[in-house]
């Protein structure tokens, strides 16, 4: 059975809360075992607790769960493009995947709500297809 940790961001705890129970759920649906779950302030704090997951011998994966919303300046944009890039150079780095869950960069408040379920979902997804 593969095993995976999820990192998920606090920031907007509610919502990232129930992106955390689809997937797990649906890591269940493939017999993938979630062995760890951290949470962090944000997203900026993801690539760091991921690295941390996927240097351990006992984890074939991980996924990352949050949320970056619209704001009024870039600054989000800007994160969000950090934290994507190096959640990437990650899985190349050490060969392990790692499925993104982050809704947005650039989401607007309505547009939160209906991703939750298909980001968590496709995090999973993203794995699932590499084990």
């Amino acid at each position: 059975m593969a095993r995976i940790g999820l990192v998920c961001a606090r920031f907007h705890r509610e919502n990232v809360e129930e992106m955390l129970g689809v997937a797990k759920a649906r890591a269940e649906d493939f017999g993938i075992e979630v062995v760890e779950v951290i949470w962090v302030p944000g997203s900026l704090e993801i690539p760091l607790a991921l690295k941390g997951l996927i240097l351990r011998d006992d984890i074939d994966g991980a996924a990352c769960l949050g949320i970056i919303e619209k704001g009024e300046t870039q600054h989000g944009l800007v994160l969000g493009q950090a934290v994507v890039k190096t959640i990437l150079e990650l899985q190349l780095e050490y060969d392990k995947p790692i499925g993104l869950g982050i809704i947005g960069p650039g989401a607007d408040p309505e547009h939160v709500e209906p991703r939750l379920v298909t980001h968590a979902r496709g995090a999973i997804d993203a794995i699932a297809a590499v084990l």
